[in-house]
């Protein structure tokens, strides 16, 4: 029996209407893609057959496509599906536009509100944004959370003081350097020396192809690592199972990502460089580390924890 709950994230568009500077989203194939509606009302009524329990619709700007995701959304509420909508909330403008959005979504049986906030986003959208946003979720009884994507650098210092000083809750998440982010300069991040375990929250992109992560899925490009199918050739079901059946998968959920360094002969003191998504891609991106690695979890890999 699968022991983690089954959960998707949902791309239904690649489209965003920002061009933030840290956009892990964004490659060198920029052209924006988006789901035909039909096949997206598909997906969703086969990830409810197939006991998906979580679905997060993400990829580009959701709410571009406010009317879709609302329809979307109330098929999960009919399946008791879960679902959460990741937007940089360019909508609330005003606490009136904030609060019409809010009470379409609340409707149709949305779950939570998670707002991407960074100082990249705030060179485009006003601060207010965020806390009418907030203000919004608060009085609709909608669950939400401030995603603050930071480098942790004294940079973000004032705007970490402006959630703080506007009582809204908040998260860091940490900047995976990715996409655009590829190109920032790295601050030294000074920390224990840790396992890198991941979720590995699959992930499904609006040309249907599902992958074993949502944070790096097309990256893969010299040994196709994440990649499970595409919906159009395999059920959603059989790509579910090709992912909780993958042995090195497992591996990086309980063991981690520093174990697996190891144990191909990477020193502790260049695994300690790497971030995580990075560390994952230089393991797995290399056909003769995958080969080594998958060797290592058809054996007594399973007993590397702590």
């Amino acid at each position: 029996m699968n022991p983690y709950p089954r959960r998707l994230a949902f791309g239904y568009s690649t489209q965003c209407n920002l061009n933030c500077g840290h956009c892990v989203a964004v490659d060198d194939t920029p052209a924006a893609s988006t789901m035909a509606l039909a096949e997206a009302r598909t997906a969703v009524q086969e990830l409810a057959f197939s006991d998906v329990k979580g679905i997060s619709f993400t990829a580009g700007e959701p709410l571009l496509f406010l009317k879709e995701l609302i329809e979307l959304v109330r098929i999960c509420a009919k399946h008791k599906i879960y679902t959460r909508v990741v937007t940089n909330g360019f909508w609330a403008k005003t606490p009136a536009l904030a609060g019409d959005v809010v009470a379409e979504l609340r409707t149709a049986g949305l779950s939570q509100l998670r707002i991407s906030s960074s100082r990249w986003h705030q060179k485009q959208l006003s601060r207010q944004h965020i806390i009418h946003a907030a203000e919004a979720s608060r009085m609709a009884g909608l669950d939400y959370f401030i995603s603050f994507v930071t480098d942790f650098s004294g940079k973000d210092d004032s705007l970490e003081q402006f959630f703080q000083d506007n009582r809204l809750r908040y998260y860091p998440e940490p900047m995976i350097y990715f996409g655009r982010a590829g190109d920032l300069n790295r601050p030294k991040v000074s920390t224990d020396f840790y396992p890198n375990t991941c979720d590995m929250n699959p992930y499904l992109s609006p040309e249907l192809n599902m992958f074993a992560c949502c944070d790096a899925a097309g990256r893969f490009r010299k040994t196709g690592f994440l990649s499970l199918g595409n919906v159009k050739n395999s059920t959603i079901e059989e790509l579910f199972q090709r992912y909780e059946r993958n042995k090195v998968y497992a591996l990086i959920k309980t063991a981690g990502l520093t174990a697996l360094a190891s144990h191909i002969g990477m020193k502790a003191s260049e695994i300690v460089n790497y971030r995580k998504c990075e560390l994952c891609e230089k393991l797995f991106d290399s056909p003769k580390n995958l080969r080594f690695i998958e060797q290592a979890a058809a054996s007594d890999a399973t007993r590397w924890v702590r």
